[in-house]
């Protein structure tokens, strides 16, 4: 089973939506996808139980227990770790062990931005990111790339160590979309395309890695 570790110690990046999201891609691509949901209010628990009823379901898992490895079923391929807010990389040991990618979503502000490098700080005395083996990729989200702030934002975290994998911009579809468990791989729009646009990066270097 390949796994994809969503995390962040800033609360409100957009943890839930990257998770979510992914998950979603895995199962309409074929895959039988877990989200683990370490995360106290159970956001992508919620979505996943919206989601039950479709073809492309995506199994939960109590993440925020210890033992919840139990619970992964035979034959899984895909898990998706939406860890806990205000996590730093000591709390989040037993998904690091697991992980084959680090995913850190930051908002374009100089709040997220100066509350994320601490968390990347963590994440560097992982032996296992420190030796290469453990990749961390940067996601931009809710940009507006129309707007001076986040064009600042985006040129400092390209400034960062770990490569910026992905830009996605702000909209209300991933609000809508989370309320009836679906996502925007789910829909074939032209609005939703370019949405859809805005992770092809990502998604090739996962198809590619994983």
């Amino acid at each position: 089973m390949r796994t994809v570790l969503v995390a962040s110690s800033k609360g409100g990046a957009g943890k839930t939506t990257i998770a979510t999201n992914l998950a979603a891609h895995f199962a309409l691509d074929g895959k039988r996808t877990l989200l683990i949901d370490a995360d106290r209010q159970k956001s992508s628990t919620h979505w996943c139980e919206k989601r039950a009823a479709l073809a492309t379901a995506v199994l939960p898992i109590d993440g925020s227990r210890r033992g919840w490895e139990k619970q992964v079923p035979d034959g899984a391929q895909r898990a998706v770790v939406d860890a806990p807010a205000g996590a730093m990389a000591d709390d989040l040991e037993a998904f690091l062990e697991r992980a084959d990618v680090v995913i850190v979503p930051v908002l374009p502000s100089i709040i997220d931005l100066e509350a994320t490098v601490p968390f990347l700080n963590t994440l560097a005395t992982v032996q296992r990111v420190k030796k290469g083996k453990l990749p961390v990729l940067i996601v931009g989200n809710r940009l507006k790339p129309w707007t001076g702030a986040s064009q600042q934002a985006m040129a400092q975290l390209k400034s960062w160590p770990y490569p910026v994998i992905a830009e996605l911009r702000d909209t209300q579809a991933y609000v809508l979309m989370a309320a009836l468990g679906k996502s925007v791989f789910d829909y074939h729009s032209e609005q939703i395309r370019s949405h859809q646009d805005d992770w092809s990066p990502l998604l090739k270097w996962l198809k590619k890695a994983l």
